[in-house]
C-alpha cells in the first residue's frame, strides 16, 4: 500500500511539472570552435500574443574555455521592424564560484537570461541572430550556441 501511494505521488508531481520552453535552437560549432564570421540565425513564430515572455542565451563550453564572459551581438528582428543589435557581455563565471552553469565533467550548460523583466511579444516570425564579438577569433572551445524563449509562469 505505501509502495503504491509513494508511486501515485510521484506521478502526481510528475504529471503537474510542465515546461515554460516554447522554443529552444542551438548550433553546434565544428571543431569546437566559434569564428566571428559564422552568425547563426534562429526563427521563431509567436502565436500566444497575451502571454510575456522571457529571452535567453544558450551556451554550451568546454571547462578549457579561458574567459570568465563571452561578448556577443545579439540581433532581435520582430515581425515588421528593422532588425535591433544589443552588443552584450554574458557572464560565464566568477572568480570565487567558477562556472555559474551546470556542468558534467568538462562540458558547461549556461542559459542566461537576456530580458530583465518579462516582455509582450507581437504575432509573426523573429528571427535571432547570434555573434561572438570577443577579441580571439575563431573562439576556442565553445560546442553550441543558441536562443530560448519561455513563457513566463502565471
Amino acid at each position: 500500500m505505501k509502495t503504491f501511494l509513494a508511486a501515485g505521488l510521484v506521478f502526481i508531481l510528475l504529471s503537474s511539472c510542465q515546461s515554460n520552453g516554447v522554443f529552444e535552437k542551438v548550433t553546434f560549432f565544428q571543431k569546437h570552435e566559434w569564428e566571428a564570421k559564422y552568425q547563426p540565425d534562429f526563427q521563431f513564430a509567436v502565436t500566444d500574443t497575451n502571454a510575456l515572455y522571457h529571452i535567453y542565451a544558450v551556451i554550451r563550453h568546454e571547462d578549457a574555455y579561458r574567459y570568465n564572459n563571452l561578448w556577443v551581438q545579439f540581433s532581435t528582428q520582430s515581425p515588421g521592424d528593422s532588425a535591433k543589435k544589443q552588443l552584450l557581455n554574458l557572464r560565464l563565471a566568477d572568480n570565487r564560484r567558477g562556472w555559474l552553469g551546470s556542468g558534467m565533467d568538462d562540458v558547461f550548460d549556461h542559459r542566461i537570461r537576456l530580458t530583465q523583466a518579462p516582455v509582450k511579444l507581437k504575432s509573426g516570425i523573429y528571427s535571432f541572430k547570434l555573434q561572438q564579438a570577443m577579441r580571439e577569433d575563431p573562439l576556442p572551445n565553445i560546442l553550441n550556441a543558441g536562443v530560448r524563449v519561455e513563457k513566463v509562469a502565471k
